[in-house]
């Protein structure tokens, strides 16, 4: 570890309880959602995927990115991965979704593991295992 910083509240921005809320919707995108490729057996993983257009809107160039926390009911990692004017792999659109959301799965699976944070398996994920 390079560097810890505690931190400083200042004042609370929002409830528990709207904060566990927004957890469990951006767990959900990468459950069911655009975050998809972001998932991890084993981790609750919460995040949130973009893509846009860059300013000349003539060269058809994007940025997409995924934002990722880790695990998603206790978080203690975050990351965001951006991806100024990536290529198009074949068959798979540009979106943060496809391209970005992969390689923060990936980085928080190792972040956790290094963390030595347990992972928490669903029934489903268990079964999967053991097969």
């Amino acid at each position: 570890m390079v560097e810890t910083h505690a931190p400083v509240e200042v004042r609370q921005v929002i409830s528990e309880k709207t904060s566990a809320q927004v957890r469990d919707i951006l767990e959900s995108v990468v459950k069911e959602g655009t975050g998809k490729n972001a998932y991890v057996a084993g981790w609750r993983i919460g995040g949130k995927t973009g893509t846009s257009e860059k300013r000349d809107e003539n060269t058809g160039n994007l940025i997409t990115s995924f934002m990722g926390f880790a695990p998603a009911n206790d978080p203690q990692v975050i990351v965001l991965i951006g991806l100024d004017t990536p290529s198009a792999r074949s068959g798979y659109n540009v979106s943060g979704g496809t391209m970005a959301a992969p390689t923060a799965g990936s980085l928080l699976n190792d972040i956790m593991t290094y963390m030595k944070v347990e992972p928490q398996y669903t029934e489903e994920e268990k079964a999967a295992i053991d097969t």
